[in-house]
């Protein structure tokens, strides 16, 4: 943001001078006042040893506060691209998109781009960035074509990310509306509309999916709207790798179908890393739907974890690596087993007994939802706990969190509920090391994703809150004597073990 105009040097004291003595003589006066004036160079052009015309701002700096802005906007495009689009890679590559720019009026998703690329610049104005965003797609000298609908959705992910979820949402569902009515979930549609250009016609393709995916992202961990795109049938060409992307050497596209059919033909085809995403998605698309079962249905659970763990059985073994032998992470593939991951807890929690009253109030990414408690440990309650702990992983691999996705914030917070969970009814001595690590990973993720998305901050500080609960419970069943089966000494040398994990975790 531009700073304020300098003052230029000397002014106050000019203003605030004294005035002369009464014994002063009146020619002295006179001549004070028929001095000329001198402009004084503003403190900017001074520094610099640049000729000032000492106005207020002056001539020359008005014309630098200027070009800073015009710079800044360009550094937030430029953060669109370096830190945002590998984790969401559906508008054309920087280079193409860069060149289309200049051809063809394509503003509107430049102001949804540079409005995601504030959060990773500190001086940039993201509320004002954000405003014109939504001014600029909603505008309607833009065609409902399938650069609105790119636009739109670049909005929607950036202001979930901000907490603004229903509104998120909203423009979520235009751009759904917009892109069913354009027949972008047709096999036609990318042809038709890539004007001859592979790279284009891939781009379209991954419209639709990213559509799809965040639609699927949104109702899964959110758990305020339906998975509306999942009802919609669609013949949309599944996405090629990224490097081939980004290159322009563009394969022909495989299908859904081709995806399937290898699967339970006992083929040995490897499909880009995108696909296995989009994959994980329709899985999580298969438990939202048994939210619409009344009643408790084991055989219909059991079908749908059959789902989940064929994912798993017949990843490739490519596909198991998030870090290329150059260093380089594949996000597409982290974000598909961490939707796995997520869609395994959404799909066991509700059944695990185990008590999530206490992180009632981590609510950032979803409402509480009540869980009946019970006395035994069951497959649940298993599969929820290693769904938590793979998640944990997750959080450890050798790359900057901040080029992960956003919704990685609110799979985090989904792990922490489940580990606070289990942390709330363990009883003194009980080894529980393992457990409050992954929860100082969980809020370490949390921290380091809060310097870019504000939905993080939030989540921070309930499942902090909550951490703060939960020991206080501790500390006072300890004090009390509540822990009858062990001695004062080895209940208090948990309760220090506990405050150590807490004040290192900056929760006391």
């Amino acid at each position: 943001m531009a700073s304020a105009s300098p003052t230029p040097d000397g002014q106050e004291e000019r203003q605030g001078s004294t005035p002369p003595a009464s014994g002063q003589p009146e020619q002295s006066k006179t001549t004070l006042k028929e001095k000329p004036s001198v402009p004084s160079t503003c403190v900017g052009c001074r520094s610099k040893h640049l000729k000032c015309d000492g106005l207020v701002p002056c001539t020359r700096c008005v014309s630098n506060e200027f070009e800073s802005a015009l710079d800044l906007r360009e550094r937030c495009l430029e953060a669109f691209f370096f830190h945002f689009y590998p984790a969401h890679p559906f508008v054309l590559p920087r280079s193409r998109f860069m060149a289309l720019r200049k051809e063809k009026p394509l503003q509107h998703v430049e102001a949804a781009m540079r409005y995601i690329g504030s959060f990773y610049v500190a001086q940039a104005p993201t509320p004002t960035l954000g405003l014109e965003a939504e001014r600029a797609v909603c505008n309607m000298i833009y065609p409902k074509d399938g650069f609105k609908v790119q636009a739109m959705l670049i909005l929607a992910i950036g202001l979930d990310g901000y907490t603004y979820q229903e509104k998120a949402l909203q423009f979520l569902v235009e751009a759904q509306d917009i892109a069913l009515e354009l027949g972008m979930n047709r096999r036609e549609f990318a042809m038709l509309n890539g004007n001859g250009l592979n790279v284009l016609e891939e781009s379209w393709r991954r419209t639709w999916w990213e559509l799809f995916v965040v639609d699927g992202m949104i109702a899964g961990v959110h758990q305020k709207s339906s998975f509306r795109l999942n009802e919609i049938a669609a013949e949309v060409g599944l996405p090629c790798e990224e490097e081939q992307y980004v290159n322009g050497n563009i394969p022909p596209p495989s299908y859904i179908r081709d995806f399937d059919d290898d699967l339970f033909s006992g083929g040995d085809t490897t499909y880009s890393s995108y696909s296995y995403r989009i994959a994980g998605i329709r899985n999580m698309g298969k438990v939202l739907a048994l939210s619409h079962i009344m009643h408790y249905d084991e055989n219909a659970i059991s079908r749908v974890d059959a789902h989940l763990v064929n994912w798993r059985l017949h990843l490739p073994e490519s596909k198991k690596k998030f870090i290329s032998g150059d260093g380089r992470l594949d996000e597409m593939i982290f974000q598909a087993h961490m939707i796995s991951a997520a869609t395994t807890i959404l799909l066991h929690r509700e059944h695990s007994q185990l008590d999530s009253s206490v992180a009632k109030d981590v609510t950032s990414c979803a409402p509480h939802k009540e869980i009946v408690p019970g006395d035994s440990y069951n497959i649940h309650a298993a599969k929820t706990i290693q769904a938590a702990q793979d998640i944990s992983n997750l959080i450890t691999l050798p790359v900057a969190l901040t080029k992960h996705t956003h919704f990685f914030t609110c799979v985090v917070s989904l792990a922490s509920i489940v580990h606070l969970s289990c942390w709330s009814v363990l009883m003194a001595l009980i080894d529980d090391s393992d457990l409050k690590q992954q929860l100082r990973l969980s809020t370490g993720a949390l921290k380091s994703l809060w310097q870019v998305w504000p939905s993080a901050g939030r989540a921070l500080t309930q499942v902090k809150g909550v951490a703060r609960e939960i020991y206080a419970a501790k500390k006072q069943a300890a004090e009390v004597g509540y822990w009858t089966n062990f001695t004062e000494e080895e209940a208090m040398r948990s309760m220090i073990a506990d405050q150590a994990i807490m004040e290192d975790l900056q929760l006391l």
